[in-house]
């Protein structure tokens, strides 16, 4: 009886080290089924070829996200690294430290505005010296040693822009001008290839040309001081995509929607809202999701050793109200999380 007694215990000793070590490997396989989408995502970044870097002038500006959707559209479909990086708000200093912190990371491409010659040139040179194309977006830096460029001919959207106000003024307007940027390139051509469209226009005078640094509230400052120092303006052109916003929001104070004309650049919201009021007449349009696209697209070439073009322009075109709503949404209309 107590050899029985003792067989049983032995017995069920076996059977609780078995049914334990069979719970043991049922809870690590568990385990392991549960961290199997991460391993996956491990796999998946370590086949991930290049690691990019895109950095835009403005990280929460709604065309900078355009140009972000693309380009992790493209990062997707090229099985592509890419971060999203820059200044919260226009800062040229933070964006060139941005842009030495990504070459100093050693990542496999950048991507960036040119903004001006003389800071960014520099900066540029450096990357591309440590081996790490660069490709500027919407704003070249054609003297630099950027392998590529691709966005808008600026000069030809200050042109059209410019054709634009003398057609739907019919030659006739005092024309005030507020600009992102007194020194960014982009900026410069759009207001060049503004004066250029207009000057052959007897009827058209330029009476001011203000700086917004690119917000609402100082580009609506800059045309409630010219409206006091020049009621006589009639007609305003805006040359980022924030300068027409606050000049409508102005000229709404003022109750002069009737009688003022203006055109600006870009389709945010608040943009086409003013579009379908009637206070803004007419911006001109660009392919921001096109150019992140694209972007990416051309720097997975470059590192796969195939000749890409030097320049590449992307669709510039005025629209009105009447050209609303725009397709293809995806370079227009923001995906919010």
């Amino acid at each position: 009886m107590r050899q029985w007694w003792k067989w049983s215990i032995y017995a069920g000793s076996i059977a609780a080290f078995i049914g334990s070590a069979s719970f043991t490997i049922y809870c690590a396989w568990k385990v392991y089924a549960y961290h199997q989408p991460g391993k996956e995502a491990a796999e998946e970044a370590e086949n991930n070829a290049y690691h990019f870097v895109l950095v835009p002038e403005e990280l929460d500006n709604d065309y900078w996200r355009l140009v972000e959707q693309g380009a992790k559209a493209a990062a997707k479909e090229t099985r592509v690294s890419l971060e999203y990086v820059g200044p919260r708000q226009a800062n040229m200093d933070e964006h060139i430290r941005i842009l030495e912190k990504a070459a100093a990371s050693k990542v496999d491409g950048i991507m960036t505005q040119g903004l001006t010659e003389k800071e960014f040139t520099p900066v540029i040179n450096h990357i591309v010296e440590k081996n790490i194309p660069v490709v500027t977006i919407d704003t070249d830096a054609p003297t630099s040693k950027r392998t590529a460029y691709i966005g808008t001919d600026n000069y030809y959207a200050g042109f059209i822009a410019g054709r634009a106000l003398a057609e739907d003024m019919r030659g006739k307007a005092n024309v005030a001008i507020i600009t992102g940027s007194l020194t960014a390139s982009h900026q410069q051509l759009r207001v060049q290839g503004f004066k250029d469209a207009v000057k052959k226009e007897k009827g058209i005078r330029i009476v001011a040309i203000e700086e917004s640094h690119i917000t609402r509230v100082q580009a609506a400052e800059k045309a409630y001081s010219i409206l006091k120092k020049h009621p006589e303006v009639n007609a305003f052109y805006g040359t980022s995509a924030l300068d027409a916003i606050g000049i409508a929001k102005v000229i709404e104070q003022f109750h002069r929607e009737k009688e003022t004309y203006i055109i600006g650049f870009d389709t945010l919201p608040e943009t086409i809202h003013y579009l379908r009021k009637g206070t803004i007449h007419a911006t001109v349009v660009q392919e921001p999701y096109e150019m992140g696209y694209r972007a990416v697209k051309m720097m997975v070439d470059i590192l796969n050793g195939k000749n890409v073009p030097s320049v590449t322009n992307t669709e510039t075109k005025v629209i009105r109200k009447q050209d609303l709503p725009l397709r293809p949404a995806r370079n227009y209309e923001v995906e919010h999380d």
